[in-house]
């Protein structure tokens, strides 16, 4: 929500009006000096809309304010050319609402454009949220990272490495969503609070790092007749690709990372298809190679890749990982119930190339049970048992 700041206001006075941290609000203004304000300025609010109202007979800026619990000042600065003591019915006048509910509904058909549109409407909502592009996909959608918090402690989550695995993206967006709930409402999820997270972490995210594949699997081959054809062919002249797990080139993007890939190569696939055919070389698709580029950019002191399924948390690689994983780990799988795995025999992971070249925590958890991709059915009982795994990275 935009306001204008008046004479003698102040972003603290702000806080204090809306119920919102200071630095929230400093966070959702970045260039702007707090202490520095200039009347006539805008400035937003996070966790706010305005919402359209009519004046009706007897109504006053009082009247109103009390009604939905805010000062009369709240109302008073939605409204700076609207003189209170001249109302007139029908007047239409704009009234501060909170957000008190998800914006993101997750249990649903789940692709690339519906995540942009909630990306789009969580930012609006809640502008201390950044946005990043981190490279485009082999059709050109662009790859999004989300940054939140402010803190040293550098995290990364992401998801929908494998296509039909596209669930974990409505996952970790709904967690987003609490995440920032909790923030602008002051209240904590399952007793945490969650502002110490947001001041000691910052949080990236990549909700979709196969855009490509997730359209294949949930809306069929694209209209493009050359890419028709072609992955028409790749999948057996099949239209059903609920098992298609690889980018639109038919390569597994998780089998694209320097980590003993060779190992990898030999037993998978020699050419391109739905699943396991690691590329011509490491880092050979431009999904792969944005999210390396991220990677060494950020200097992640974690990683988490959140794949399906199994209810497993893979921690291990060559035994490179450093002890501090052992017990992030148990507390993952306390909080979860899901089963600890240190290492399988599988290789060019993101999380065991993590390991490999920064000796620091990488794991891929498998979500749920079943035959990918999921059902939805399963939507609620996976976030519950994901969601302590999403604090405990990031107030361990």
């Amino acid at each position: 929500m935009d306001i204008y700041v008046r004479q003698g206001d102040s972003l603290w006075y702000y806080s204090q009006l809306y119920g919102i941290n200071i630095q929230l609000i400093i966070d959702s203004n970045r260039g702007i000096q707090p202490n520095q304000l200039s009347a006539g300025q805008r400035i937003r609010i996070p966790g706010f809309i305005a919402q359209n109202y009519q004046i009706r007979h007897g109504d006053s800026f009082w009247g109103i304010a009390q009604s939905r619990n805010l000062s009369l000042d709240a109302l008073l600065l939605a409204n700076p050319n609207i003189n209170p003591n001249r109302l007139q019915i029908g007047q239409t006048i704009r009234v501060p609402l909170r957000i008190t509910w998800r914006l993101v509904q997750g249990k649903q058909h789940y692709d690339f454009s519906r995540m942009i549109s909630d990306i789009g409407r969580l930012q609006s909502v809640y502008p201390f949220l950044r946005l990043t592009g981190i490279g485009n996909s082999v059709l050109g959608n662009r790859l999004s990272e989300i940054l939140i918090g402010n803190g040293d402690k550098r995290v990364h989550y992401n998801a929908s490495f494998h296509a039909n695995e596209w669930i974990t993206t409505p996952i970790l967006m709904t967690f987003l969503n609490d995440y920032c709930l909790s923030l602008t409402n002051s209240n904590s999820i399952r007793g945490l609070s969650t502002f110490p997270l947001y001041s000691q972490t910052m949080l990236s995210l990549v909700p979709m790092v196969n855009p490509d594949g997730v359209s294949l699997v949930m809306n069929g081959p694209p209209e493009n007749e050359t890419w028709r054809k072609r992955v028409m062919e790749l999948n057996r002249g099949s239209t059903d690709f609920s098992g298609w797990k690889a980018n639109i080139r038919g390569v597994d993007l998780n089998d694209q990372f320097p980590a003993r890939w060779e190992l990898e190569k030999a037993r998978n696939p020699g050419k391109p298809g739905p699943r396991d055919y690691g590329g011509e070389h490491p880092l050979s698709e431009p999904e792969a190679i944005a999210m390396a580029d991220l990677t060494r950019r950020r200097d992640f002191a974690r990683v988490i890749a959140f794949h399906t399924q199994g209810e497993v948390i893979y921690w291990g690689f060559e035994n490179l990982e450093p002890p501090e994983s052992e017990i992030l780990v148990n507390e993952f799988s306390r909080v979860s119930g899901y089963q600890a795995v240190k290492t399988i025999e599988s290789y060019a992971g993101y999380k065991d190339w993590f390991i490999q070249d920064w000796r620091r925590p990488g794991f891929t958890v498998e979500l749920g049970t079943g035959t990918n991709p999921l059902p939805l059915t399963q939507f609620d009982e996976i976030y519950e048992e994901t969601l302590g795994i999403f604090l405990a990275g990031l107030y361990m």
